[in-house]
């Protein structure tokens, strides 16, 4: 017998072994297990995090890194263009100074808010139980006045960057130093939370996006040393501000997939990524920026749509006050200009050095600072200071002080004005859907949400029943700084409770959003007059400008339920680098303790303002819980890939944010 035919024996025994096994466990009532289907292979390898790179763009600073860095990248978020043709006229994106401040009111608004910060100086006791004794601004200009800078070096061994090669463009600091008498220009691509559209050189949507291409990829290239053809192999993870324009995201979107590359991306919210990267289930989160201040109430990952409120104004207007402040006290470096970038810096340092919120530091006190500039000596003043310090960052809670007349100053979700590529969009639903008529499940725009992290929270009974609340909120602002700003975006079909009558409401009266100062029997009136009427009523407190605790206070209101209200009131985050004055934390907490609303005293056992979570610097939490999102095995299903990207567009992001789009 060959060895073949002994193996082909063999293997006929064993089958016949497992055949009478089989009938002796049907006799015994034994049930075989059943056998596992076949496994199939992963759709998408395994995301490795050192593959992900997490962008989060500011007004000031751009933070970039791997999902894996301890710390981000940080760079000036500027560019500087060299001119193509000689004779062309030089432009620069201001750093300080804004629209609206060379009003007539601007100086009389300016002073009025200055009386007010004073009021409120004398009115808050000392920690001792003093009051403080105010300082007048001069006696502080009789001694700067007299003040002469002391020569350190006749060299500031400070140099203007080396353009003799003529690179076409300069990013970070290399842009910060270019000589003004050089052949560029300086743009700061985003401003105020939004992409810098302007009608001045370099102001067009595609010019903007140009120079966020070219210096996102100039730092990726630089300092994360990744070359720019191996981001086929790389993801992206972007935050983007809480309240955002839909046509500016769609634009960036298109441009990390199909202009840079990259092989898939997340589009995440700022405050939903800041308790992410504290570590807090539930918050309020308080961003206060360079050039805005954002808030908005988070619950298990969800960011409450009503409850997001975007403030004008941050670390920038606080700057130019001190200047404004620090002149009336004769400040002694007499040539410094608000038009000169390299004096904003020095003024934005002194402002980080000097400037406090600590009641408790009093009277006139001295001070010193240096001026390094190319081309000039290192020179040492002496300053005499007094209320100003405290003053300045003050002004972030009565913003009159900015003196800003004309403005929008206080605004909301943006309304959708639609998109050709989303056709089923929510002007759809509203166009398609009559009041008596449920809308099926089935015909809602299906939403991709985080399992452990995101929920919905609110039912649109709750949410209507904030109507009233808010109403009398804004109606109590009314008089002073209150109202808001911006019209409501519809929300989508889905998540309404199914009864259309009730989406109708939702979508035209939108909680927390202004609405609710027109009678509900209202609703029933044309489509066109009932928003013309909403946005001549809205217009009333579009240059009004809440205070950073009444808009605390303000956004928390807009929760629907108690319980919501009294989680966001016992965790009060505050992220970004507009706020990290010394004492600070303290003054937040005593302000917002005693403009509670008397009934919620009873309810929040612990009001909580955390500034540091686990000792983290403030200004790059945000862009930490982005780097903690792309490690999330439940993060999957939010990933846009290109191929998709290229096929669907931004029906891509309506399906796959983890937020209301």
């Amino acid at each position: 017998m060959t060895q073949a035919e002994k193996e082909q024996d063999n293997g006929k025994e064993k089958e016949k072994e497992r055949e009478k096994e089989k009938e002796k466990e049907q006799q015994r009532g034994v049930k075989r297990p059943i056998a596992p289907p076949a496994i199939l292979e992963p759709m998408q390898d395994q995301i490795q995090s050192s593959f992900v790179v997490v962008i989060h763009p500011g007004s000031r600073t751009l933070r970039i890194g791997r999902a894996t860095d301890t710390l981000p990248v940080t760079v000036p978020h500027v560019i500087a263009r060299r001119h193509k043709q000689s004779g062309q006229p030089r432009y620069e994106d201001a750093l300080l100074l804004r629209e609206g401040l060379n009003k007539p009111e601007s100086k009389e608004q300016r002073q009025n808010g200055l009386k007010m910060v004073d009021q409120a100086i004398w009115s808050k006791k000392m920690s001792n139980g003093v009051r403080r004794t105010p300082v007048s601004a001069e006696q502080a200009r009789a001694y700067n006045c007299q003040v002469r800078p002391a020569v350190l070096d006749t060299s500031s061994r400070v140099k203007w960057t080396n353009t003799a090669h003529h690179p076409p463009y300069l990013v970070g600091e290399e842009a910060l130093y270019v000589n003004p008498s050089d052949c560029y220009s300086i743009h700061w691509p985003v401003v105020r939370g939004q992409l810098n559209v302007h009608p001045n050189p370099g102001g067009s949507l595609t010019a903007v996006l140009v120079d966020l291409e070219t210096i996102w990829s100039h730092v990726i290239k630089k300092h994360l040393e990744i070359p720019l053809k191996d981001l086929k192999y790389y993801r992206c993870v972007l935050l983007v501000p809480d309240i955002y324009n839909r046509q500016h995201i769609k634009e960036v979107v298109n441009m990390l997939l199909l202009n840079m590359g990259f092989s898939a991306v997340i589009v995440h919210q700022e405050s939903v990524c800041a308790t992410f990267g504290s570590g807090l289930s539930s918050a309020c989160v308080v961003d206060v920026g360079d050039q805005k201040a954002s808030l908005c109430c988070v619950e298990d990952g969800v960011s409450h749509r009503n409850s997001r409120l975007c403030l004008a104004y941050g670390g920038s207007d606080v700057t130019r006050t001190f200047f404004w402040l620090l002149q009336r006290a004769g400040f002694p470096y007499r040539d410094c200009q608000l038009s000169s970038r390299l004096d904003c810096q020095l003024l934005q340092h002194l402002k980080e050095k000097f400037c406090h919120l600590d009641q408790d530091i009093s009277g006139l006190q001295d001070h010193e600072f240096q001026t390094r500039f190319p081309e000039a000596p290192a020179l040492l003043y002496q300053v005499r200071l007094g209320d100003e310090k405290l003053q300045a960052p003050m002004g972030l809670f009565y913003p009159t002080t900015f003196g800003i007349v004309g403005q929008k100053m206080t605004s909301l979700q943006y309304r959708s004005q639609g998109d050709s590529e989303d056709p089923h969009d929510e002007h759809y639903l509203l166009a398609t859907q009559s009041k008596q008529d449920q809308i099926p499940s089935a015909s809602c725009p299906f939403v991709l949400i985080l399992p452990l992290f995101f929920k919905q929270s609110s039912k649109s009974a709750a949410d209507r029943k904030a109507i009233s609340r808010l109403g009398g909120a804004l109606d109590g602002e009314m008089g002073s700084q209150g109202g808001t700003g911006e019209l409501s975006d519809l929300p989508r079909g889905c998540g309404s409770g199914g009864n259309a009558g009730g989406m109708q409401g939702e979508m035209e009266l939108g909680p927390g959003q202004g609405e609710c100062l027109m009678g509900a029997g209202e609703v029933d009136e044309p489509l066109s007059a009932h928003l013309s009427r909403k946005t001549a009523i809205m217009s009333q407190f579009e240059s009004k400008a809440l205070g950073l605790d009444k808009a605390i206070m303000h956004s928390i209101d807009c929760c629907a339920s108690d319980e919501t209200k009294r989680k966001m009131y016992s965790s009060i985050l505050v992220v970004g680098g507009g706020l990290m004055f010394h004492g600070a934390q303290e003054f937040l907490l005593h302000r917002i303790i005693n403009k509670m609303p008397p009934s919620f005293r009873r309810l929040v056992d612990n009001v909580e303002v955390i500034t540091r979570p686990k000792d983290m610097d403030p200004r790059l939490i945000s862009w930490k819980g982005g780097a903690v999102l792309a490690c999330l095995d439940t993060a999957q299903e939010m990933w846009i890939h290109q191929r998709e990207w290229q096929r669907f567009g931004i029906r891509m992001l309506r399906e796959r944010a983890a937020f209301v789009w």
